[in-house]
């Protein structure tokens, strides 16, 4: 038992360490960068608002959601603070600005988290075509996998191109490089990650596994996270040369050896530092390399803060 607790007293002491690193860098270092004062006139339109003529793939910081369809997963008040990574459907993140969305399934259809489920995968669909419908040139990255621990759900391929077919980017390489002008009508690259079944191949109305790629760390530790996640789109080539999309998680997961195993208020700790995270790329010489950029709760800053990015390098500014 005394072990026990001294080791929660030194995780505790760790964590309140690291979150003032973040807090004195951000003092020291602040929060500008090129587009940091940029606000979209219109979130639900922000693509369309930068000039879909001149903006390209590959130059689009993409704001996206970590677990986008957990809103209403688990039982309220009891599991669901465990499993819930954002309060807001899919068709509200999408309306906000989220432009990449992350999306579990099991074997019969239904989002999870975990052993936790929720609706099923007809409500994300849904949610996604009222958007697709309200919109005329918003262009997303729709990434559903099976969650681990489950099967692949029977036919889900056929399943989704009888959904979404219409607005389906089939897999090509060379579209990295095209404005989303020349992508149209087309306006969703979606990204399937079954367990077994086979990888979707070049030609494809699908993307795989090796389309979107990152380098999740494990830990409720801010600043590690923060720093791994320098490092690791540090080693990334520049996106535009890119011909897969690269992925920066601005969270942090619950322990199970720590007494708060609530999300929200574990991610807090780094939620706060993604214009920070922005600034130091910059400092760092990695700017160039950063594309999806996801979080928990996402909010208007959020968005705002990777829209001012992509609004700088379209504009040339960076």
């Amino acid at each position: 038992m005394g072990s026990l607790f001294s080791k929660q007293v030194e995780r505790r002491k760790n964590i309140k360490a690291e979150k003032k690193t973040l807090c004195d860098l951000n003092e020291n270092c602040g929060e500008t960068y090129p587009g940091s004062d940029y606000r979209p006139a219109d979130r639900k339109s922000w693509m369309a608002g930068l000039g879909v003529d001149k903006v390209h793939i590959n130059k689009i910081v993409w704001p996206g959601t970590h677990d986008s369809a957990t809103n209403k997963i688990g039982i309220p008040f009891i599991t669901r603070p465990f499993a819930q990574c954002q309060s807001l459907s899919v068709y509200q993140q999408l309306v906000k600005g989220t432009r990449v969305l992350d999306i579990r399934v099991n074997e019969n259809r239904r989002v999870c988290h975990g052993i936790l489920t929720t609706y099923g995968i007809d409500v994300v669909i849904s949610d996604i075509k009222k958007f697709l419908s309200e919109t005329q040139s918003e262009v997303i990255i729709l990434e559903i996998r099976t969650e681990f621990g489950h099967q692949d759900p029977p036919e889900f391929e056929k399943y989704l191109e009888e959904q979404l077919g219409e607005y389906l980017i089939h897999q090509d390489e060379h579209v990295f490089g095209k404005t989303i002008a020349e992508l149209l009508p087309k306006r969703i690259f979606c990204v399937w990650k079954p367990n077994k079944s086979p990888r979707p191949q070049s030609g494809s109305p699908f993307w795989n596994a090796g389309h979107l790629k990152d380098n999740w760390i494990d830990t409720d530790l801010p600043s590690t996270k923060f720093d791994s996640n320098l490092k690791h789109l540090s080693e990334q080539p520049p996106a535009s040369s890119r011909k897969f999309f690269y992925r920066v998680e601005n969270t942090v997961t619950p322990q199970p050896d720590n007494p708060i195993v609530c999300v929200k208020p574990v991610t807090n700790r780094i939620h706060g530092y993604a214009r920070l995270f922005i600034a130091q790329c910059f400092t760092n010489g990695c700017a160039d390399r950063l594309q999806i950029f996801s979080t928990d709760f996402i909010d208007e800053d959020f968005v705002d803060a990777c829209v001012g990015l992509t609004q700088a390098r379209v504009e040339g500014a960076c």
